[in-house]
This record gives C-alpha cells, structure tokens and sequence, in this order.
C-alpha cells in the first residue's frame, strides 16, 4: 500500500466519516476535536479540510467553519453515469492487477463489513464499505481515475443509501459477486456487478424517496 501523509491520512479519516454517515450532512467539522481524536496537530487538520473543500466534501464558513456539504438529488442522478463509467474502469484496472496479497485484504474487508452487519453495527459497516471499495480501486494504480471517483463519491448519498431497510444485507452479496469475479480474473463480469452494485443502490434510494 502507498505511503500517506499525515494530511492524506486525515483526509481519508474524514473522507470515510463522512460517507459512512459519521459525521452528519450540515454538520461542523471542529479543527481541535479531530485533530484530539486522531492525536495529532492542527495542521494536517487544516489542511485535509482544504483539500476535502476542493473535493466537495465540505464548504468554508467564515463564522462556522468547516461544514459537511449536503447532498443534491438531482445533481445525484448524473454522478450515477460519471461513477459507473470511472468505477468499472478501476476494477478492471483491479483484475488486471491484483495479487494475493490484495485479495487477501479485500477479502478480509468485505468480511468485516459482513461481520459489523451481523453485529448490527451499522456505521462500522457503513465505514468497512468505505473501506472496501477504496482498497479495490487503489489496486487498479490509476491515481488520477481514483481521485476524480473521490470527487463523486463527495456528491454521492452514500449514508442515506446505506441505512435503507436491508440494503447493507444486499450491498455485501454485491460486494461478493463484485470480489468473486476479480479472483476469477473475469474482468467483464467484475465490471457488470460493479454497475449492478451502483444502480442497486441508486434505484432502491429513489424508490425510498419516491421518484
């Protein structure tokens, strides 16, 4: 895995807690009370909420501070199309170029995001599908692809997806499917349960919500 700096490692925190639900759409991001929990200075603080400001993550207040930015439906639907065209390129980038190794790893991953399910801890699970997704597209070593799928995940409803009734059940016979093709080395068949996985979500969010 690539070395990260103490910025990088702040801002993957963050990245993490936000789409997870942790830290709530509207919420303020405190500098010193992240940077107590994660023992480290203000600093990198600072600077990971710069670089998750230019993501789309969080927007600069002058009298607030750092906020987590909300969610726009509408501008949801076309980061759907932008996530599955980038997202089934980085795992076919991850078929292509995976070793044990990583495979132990994502199959480490899906299995705690399966596990804090079962425990009914839902935002470790929120958290551990973060983390799952992440790891295989880090595999692909496509850094610029990645970090423009960072960008669209900032715009994305990850935490209200993830709480719909019996959806993290679903996600992780998805992420299953999605994990079992890349052992195969079938990359056409990781790459459609990548986009099943994606419009799985986007559908049952819109059928929640009505539209």
């Amino acid at each position: 895995m690539q070395f990260k700096t103490k910025e990088e490692q702040v801002a993957d925190f963050l990245r993490e807690g936000i789409i997870s639900g942790r830290f709530a759409r509207g919420a303020r991001l405190k500098q010193q009370e992240i940077a107590t929990l994660l023992n480290t200075s203000i600093t990198p603080v600072r600077e990971a909420l710069k670089l998750l400001e230019a993501e789309g993550y969080v927007s600069g207040d002058n009298y607030r501070g750092a906020i987590v930015a909300p969610f726009d439906l509408e501008a949801s639907a076309e980061v759907l199309s932008l996530r599955i065209l980038l997202e089934t390129q980085l795992v076919r980038g991850a078929v292509e170029r995976a070793v044990t190794a990583d495979i132990a790893e994502l199959k480490e991953l899906a299995a705690r995001f399966a596990n804090a399910f079962d425990a009914g801890d839902n935002e470790a699970a929120r958290a551990a599908n973060y983390r799952f997704h992440h790891r295989m597209f880090e595999i692909a070593r496509m850094p610029q692809t990645l970090h423009f799928v960072q960008i669209l995940w900032a715009r994305y409803p990850f935490d209200l997806i993830n709480r719909l009734k019996g959806r993290v059940s679903r996600a992780a016979e998805e992420h299953d499917g999605m994990l079992a093709a890349i052992i195969a080395g079938d990359a056409a068949a990781a790459m459609l349960a990548t986009r099943q996985h994606i419009e799985a979500g986007w559908q049952e969010l819109r059928e929640s919500v009505g539209v």
